[in-house]
């Protein structure tokens, strides 16, 4: 269990990659906790919120024992060492640490992988950045119902053709139609808000159903069926748990509608993916938008990477220009919950791990 720890004798240590004045803002938010940053031992950012940095970094011998060491002394990291889930599993050997603030909002795959003890999965917290991502998840989720609904794939194979069609083919309105969000937790929320903002009928998916505000039904996963069966566009927001592995699978796809359009910013284990490609084959989709994949990166073989109505994404649509400055505002207010003995924000499951 976590320690309630004095204002005086708290120490962090930032284990990734951190822009100088947002390390200054957590120090200057909590002027007593003492905040260990040594950008020399991190790998430089390629671009904003590269949290694992560049892969040719290297440290010397003398770096990586002083990495380490500055981890070991801390009661509390911003990031998990070398951003994977073997660095979570070597510091997890510190008697000291107490709490982890990782970057990644599906942190509960990385604490899964690293295997820890039922003694140190009860001593260490882990908590994700979910919901810093909502509003650039949301975002990704509307450009790919639209791109769906509006037929964006055909277009561009039009112009890569230089065809001009004779006949001219309506598209669909956005406005009115119906929405199936698996998974109404923050992103999920923020993806009906903008949903409804376009006059989007939302629907969708929570583990315990209950009436919420703009939304027009909520049902379990045992509800899916039904709900699919009038959707035009279905969004996966839930991550990978055993619960949800190819949760979105032949019987889903059996029970829509043809030409339901397929969003996936969850996690890519969520879909069956041989059940959506027979789905994209035989109609019953007509575009999916898929930022994860059950591999990643996803294999050179996969049919996904040339179907023609399918956009990869490499695992992207969470990132933004404003997602280490959002982390580190999360942190500050958790820092202070954890000064104060409080319940922090977004704790991983560390039965369920997400």
């Amino acid at each position: 269990m976590m320690n309630t720890m004095t204002l005086n004798n708290l120490t962090v240590a930032i284990a990734v990659p951190l822009e100088s004045e947002l390390v200054e803002a957590i120090r200057s938010a909590h002027p007593t906790v003492t905040v260990l940053h040594e950008p020399e031992l991190l790998p430089p950012e390629r671009f904003p919120a590269d949290h694992a940095g560049d892969p040719a970094f290297q440290r010397t011998a003398e770096q990586e024992a002083r990495y380490w060491e500055l981890l070991n002394s801390a009661d509390v990291l911003y990031g998990l060492p070398n951003e994977n889930a073997a660095g979570l599993a070597t510091i997890a050997s510190s008697t000291k640490l107490q709490w982890i603030q990782a970057m990644a909002a599906g942190a509960g795959g990385a604490v899964k992988a690293a295997k820890l003890s039922t003694d140190d999965l009860a001593r260490i917290t882990v908590t994700s950045s979910a919901g810093v991502h909502a509003l650039p998840l949301a975002e990704f989720a509307m450009m790919g119902a639209l791109n769906g609904i509006k037929r964006t794939a055909e277009l561009a194979a039009d112009q890569a053709a230089k065809h001009w069609p004779e006949l001219r083919t309506p598209t669909r309105l956005a406005s009115g139609s119906n929405v199936v969000i698996t998974g109404l937790g923050e992103i999920g929320l923020e993806t009906a808000r903008l949903a409804r903002a376009l006059g989007m009928n939302v629907s969708g998916t929570k583990r315990s159903v209950e009436d919420i505000a703009g939304i027009d039904k909520v049902t379990d996963t045992a509800g899916l069926p039904g709900l699919v069966a009038t959707a035009d566009v279905l969004i996966n927001t839930l991550p990978g748990t055993p619960y949800t592995e190819k949760m979105i699978n032949s019987e889903i796809f059996d029970a829509m509608k043809p030409g339901t359009v397929l969003v996936n910013v969850g996690r890519g284990t969520v879909v069956d993916e041989d059940a959506l490609l027979a789905a994209l084959d035989n109609g019953q989709v007509s575009y999916a938008c898929l930022d994860v994949f059950a591999v990643e990166p996803l294999p050179a073989a996969s049919p996904l990477w040339e179907h023609p109505r399918v956009l990869v994404s490499p695992h992207t649509s969470a990132l933004s220009s404003a997602e280490n400055r959002l982390i580190a505002e999360r942190f500050i207010e958790n820092l202070k919950r954890f000064q104060a003995g409080g319940t922090l924000l977004h704790a991983v499951d560390p039965v369920h791990f997400y």
